[in-house]
C-alpha cells in the first residue's frame, strides 16, 4: 500500500474543505465526498513533520531570525528542480500567493487600471482584482483538440490601453495545461506589446505529471524587466495552512517598489511556515514529490476513464495539477441540473465553473488528490448520478 492510499479523517479539525462543505454545498461530510478546495488528502513528507516536531520539542515559538537556510533551500529547489538560478535578495515571503497577487496589485497598479486574466482561471485572482478596484479584463481561452490554447491575435484587439498588469497561471488551473516554451514566449511578447507587468503564478510548478516539463517564465528571454515570479511549497507539500509563499523579483526597480509596499504594510512571515519550507525543499522532499506525481497521474487516468464513460461528459486531460476540469456541455443539461446531480445525486462537493471566469459555464472542477479508493468512489457515484444517460 502506498502512503497516499491511507484514508485520513479530516472532519472536525477546522478543515474548510470538509467542515464547511455542508454549509456551502448542502453535502454532509458524513456521507459525501469533498472535492472542492485545492488541498490534498495526504500528509506531508516525514521531513516536514520532523521539522514541526523539533519545534514542538523545543517548545518556544518566538520571532524567526537568520533566514539564510530558508532562502538557500528555495534556491536549491529552484536550481535543482527547475534549472532556475535565484539570488537571495530576490526573494520576498508573503502570506501565500493570493496575498502575493494582492501585493503585486498594490505595488504596481492603481485603482481603475486594467488587469488581464486568461480565463477560465483560478477564481481568487478575479476576487482580489475586483476587491482592489481594478478593472478585470477577461481574455477567454479557446479549446482546441481538448485543451486550452492562447489566442493573442484576438486579445491584442481586445486591449484598450489602460491595462497595466497580466496575471498568468502557469501551469494552468483549472485546465491543467503545462504551457510550452513557445507559448510562454508568446505571453512575454504580449506583455511587452501592451507594456504590462507580468505576474507569473507558478504555484503548481512541482505538480507536473510524468512526461511533462514545466518551464519557469524566468527562463524566457526578454521579460526580466517586467516579470514578477510567484512560487510556493504549499501546494506541492500540502501545507497550505502555513500561508507562506514567495514573490521572486530579479529586476532591481520592480524589487524596490515591491519591497517598499512590504515595509509599509509591516509584512513578515510566520516561523512555522519557514521551518516547513526549509525542510520540504530537500532531497527527501524531492523524492516524495516524485512519488506523489506518479500517484496523481494514475488517479487522473482512473478518473478520466470513468468520467469519459458517461455520455456527454468529458474530463480535460491533465498535464499538471490535481484538479480535474469536467465539461458537461455534451449532456444538453442546464448548469443547475448537472450541478444538482453532482451535489444531491452523487453527493460530491466541487467548484463551480463560472467562478473561474469566462468560458467556465459548462464545467465543474474536481480535486483528485485523494486516496485512489476515494477517486474510484467518486467515479462510481458520478456514473450512478448520470445512469440514465448510459
Amino acid at each position: 500500500m502506498s502512503v497516499f492510499d491511507q484514508i485520513i479523517d479530516r472532519r472536525g479539525t477546522h478543515c474548510v474543505k470538509w467542515d464547511m462543505m455542508e454549509t456551502l454545498y448542502g453535502v454532509s461530510p458524513d456521507e459525501g465526498l469533498s472535492m472542492w478546495v485545492a488541498d490534498m488528502e495526504f500528509r506531508p513528507p516525514a521531513c516536514v513533520q520532523d521539522a514541526l516536531q523539533a519545534m514542538l520539542d523545543h517548545g518556544i515559538y518566538g520571532y524567526f531570525g537568520d533566514d539564510r537556510a530558508y532562502k538557500d533551500a528555495i534556491r536549491w529547489w529552484m536550481q535543482t528542480r527547475h534549472g532556475w538560478a535565484v539570488e537571495p535578495d530576490w526573494i520576498f515571503t508573503t502570506h501565500g500567493l493570493v496575498n502575493g497577487t494582492s501585493m503585486c496589485l498594490d505595488a504596481f497598479t492603481q485603482e481603475g487600471d486594467g488587469v488581464v486574466l486568461f480565463t477560465p482561471v483560478y477564481h481568487a485572482f478575479a476576487k482580489v482584482i475586483r476587491a482592489s478596484n481594478r478593472d478585470l479584463v477577461e481574455c477567454e481561452m479557446p479549446i482546441v483538440d481538448g485543451r486550452y490554447v492562447l489566442d493573442f491575435d484576438a486579445w491584442d484587439a481586445q486591449m484598450k490601453g489602460h491595462e497595466k498588469m497580466l496575471v498568468l497561471c502557469s501551469p494552468h488551473n483549472p485546465g491543467g495545461r503545462v504551457w510550452t516554451k513557445a507559448e510562454l514566449e508568446g505571453v512575454a511578447a504580449f506583455a511587452k506589446r501592451h507594456d504590462l507587468i507580468l505576474v507569473s503564478d507558478e504555484i503548481h510548478h512541482d505538480l507536473v505529471l510524468p512526461g511533462q516539463t514545466h518551464t519557469p517564465m524566468a527562463l524566457i528571454e526578454g521579460v526580466a524587466d517586467r516579470l514578477v515570479m510567484m512560487t510556493a511549497a504549499t501546494k506541492t507539500f500540502n501545507i497550505a495552512g502555513a500561508h507562506v509563499g514567495n514573490v521572486i523579483i530579479a529586476d532591481p526597480a520592480l524589487r524596490v517598489r515591491f519591497g517598499a509596499r512590504m515595509l509599509a504594510l509591516g509584512m513578515s512571515p510566520n516561523s512555522f511556515g519557514l521551518h516547513m519550507v526549509t525542510a520540504a525543499y530537500s532531497p527527501a522532499g524531492a523524492a516524495w514529490v516524485d512519488a506523489l506525481c506518479a500517484y496523481l497521474a494514475e488517479n487522473a487516468r482512473v478518473f478520466d476513464a470513468g468520467i469519459d464513460a458517461i455520455p456527454g461528459l468529458r474530463s480535460m486531460r491533465l498535464q499538471s495539477t490535481y484538479l480535474a476540469w469536467v465539461d458537461f456541455s455534451g449532456t444538453g443539461m442546464a448548469r443547475e441540473e448537472f450541478t444538482a446531480r453532482v451535489e444531491q445525486g452523487a453527493k460530491i462537493a466541487v467548484n463551480y465553473g463560472p467562478t473561474f471566469g469566462k468560458g467556465g459555464d459548462s464545467f465543474l472542477r474536481f480535486n483528485i488528490a485523494a486516496p485512489r479508493s476515494v477517486v474510484e468512489d467518486a467515479v462510481a457515484r458520478m456514473q450512478r448520478a448520470f445512469s440514465d444517460l448510459q
